[in-house]
């Protein structure tokens, strides 16, 4: 929809640190905010004492992964648990071609298949299955079959001189030889849009030159309505930032095949002289007490941050406590994930897992991402686990370190350019809003993407379940 030149008029809200007022938007920007404002022409929205807040940003996600989820098979749980549900999830998958699936965990068959395990489950049509972690595909022999022609990377996995099917870290790779291009994101953003998301920070490590200028192309065409952060490569830092803001480097480890950690620190230093903070993905142990000594190495920059930070002893709280360093966390986890990590996580560790009200009590600066797809993207699903602290299953992680709804709401207005900042809803800012049918008072009992009746992003109405005429 056009920007509304003549402006908006959103009467009678519960506008966010300032109470009962309206909201005057013009030119993309909040222009007043006060009691029985008047302006001629202006559109006007009842908000009928609904909840005005800031829209919500999601400070880790991954858009492409997630605009091509419909297209894919998902391979892990919550909904596949076992070889024969995902038997059936695989055969399922439409059309004749490839096979795309998504979302592997090792649970689910006892480990990591090679092409010959998954000929078995598929073995008429190519699949290339994702691993959980974003890092891995699992390529049946027909998927090999079609790669052969391809050079192929070091990170395809070889056993007594055979291809295994295993690809490790070679997107890259997999997308020229598919010759495939990033998709559309105009279905994502509308997605976003109803969950009242106007931001996200994009934090696939792989982001570089090219997936820059498609961001870009994407936001002007108005595909992607979201402003974005984009994270990823070095090279990040080179190209045109045009439509986007320059995110992290994303340094994304893996405790089965860690880098070199003088080659890490160098990767790191790298960043910190292009004057960017790094963001490292930490969801075990092993990863987070490699990603504290690599940073405790190089210095701490301001902004520098751990992805996830999975398993987390008071210890490791109190060691980012004083680097400085912030923390996005995925609440939603223990509820999609909790349970399996309840089985498969040494009890030791039970105490430590998804952290949240220890690291607000230790000063640490949060922010909520979704990682979607590999997670579901609705933050207010995510503000419930946040609370509640139950798994899927009913079982409790952490009880003492549940969030108040507040702070929990709290984790996607920060600012993504500071973690340790709120934005706030002030006249002069970016008209970014995300209006609620309830008060907040109703809202947070069990906050819930229906409530999201309009969304605005600079201004413009990118969501809307609500009535709106001339003044």
């Amino acid at each position: 929809m056009a920007r509304q030149d003549s402006g908006l008029l959103i009467r009678n809200a519960e506008v966010l640190g300032h109470g009962q007022a309206d909201v005057l938007v013009e030119q993309g920007r909040i222009a007043r905010i006060g009691q029985k404002l008047e302006a001629e022409g202006a559109r006007l929205i009842e908000a009928n004492g609904g909840a005005l807040l800031p829209g919500l940003h999601d400070h880790h996600i991954h858009l492409a992964g997630l605009a091509v989820r419909a297209q894919s098979a998902w391979c892990g749980p919550p909904g596949v648990t076992d070889e024969l549900q995902l038997r059936e999830a695989l055969a399922g998958a439409a059309g004749s071609g490839w096979i795309r699936g998504i979302g592997y965990h090792e649970s689910v068959l006892g480990g990591l298949p090679d092409a010959r395990t998954l000929d078995s489950l598929v073995a008429d049509r190519p699949l290339r299955m994702q691993h959980r972690s974003g890092r891995m595909w699992l390529l049946n022999s027909a998927a090999l079959d079609l790669l052969a022609a391809s050079d192929p990377p070091r990170g395809l996995e070889r056993e007594h001189g055979r291809f295994t099917g295993r690809l490790f870290d070679a997107d890259a790779w997999l997308r020229e030889a598919l010759g495939s291009t990033p998709p559309d994101l105009a279905a994502v953003s509308a997605q976003l849009a109803r969950l009242g998301v106007t931001g996200v920070t994009d934090m696939t490590p792989q982001n570089g030159p090219d997936m820059a200028r498609h961001f870009a192309s994407q936001r002007e065409s108005g595909s992607l309505s979201q402003t974005l952060t984009l994270a990823g490569t070095l090279d990040l830092a080179d190209a045109s930032q045009r439509g986007w803001t320059l995110g992290p480097f994303k340094l994304h480890l893996h405790e089965a095949d860690l880098p070199p950690f003088d080659e890490a620190a160098a990767l790191i230093q790298a960043a910190h002289e292009q004057g960017r903070p790094v963001a490292v993905h930490c969801v075990s142990e092993v990863e987070i007490v490699f990603a504290l000594a690599l940073l405790e190495h190089v210095g701490a920059l301001p902004g520098d941050r751990i992805e996830h930070a999975s398993i987390a002893s008071p210890e490791h709280v109190s060691q980012m406590a004083r680097m400085g360093l912030a923390v996005c966390v995925q609440p939603h986890f223990v509820a999609e994930r909790g349970d399996r990590y309840l089985a498969d996580v040494e009890p030791r560790l039970h105490s430590d897992l998804y952290r949240l009200q220890s690291l607000r009590a230790a000063g640490i600066a949060m922010a909520g991402g979704s990682d979607a797809p590999f997670a579901l993207p609705d933050p207010w699903a995510a503000m419930r686990v946040a609370v509640s602290r139950k798994t899927d299953g009913g079982q409790t992680i952490g009880l003492g370190e549940a969030l108040s709804p507040e702070a929990a709401l709290a984790l996607w207005l920060a600012d993504p350019a500071d973690l340790s900042g709120q934005r706030e809803i002030a006249v002069g800012a970016t008209a970014d809003l995300c209006l609620l049918s309830n008060p907040w008072s109703e809202a947070r009992k069990t906050p819930a993407a229906e409530d999201v009746v309009l969304t605005l992003i600079s201004g413009q109405i990118v969501h809307q379940f609500v009535d709106q005429s001339p003044i």
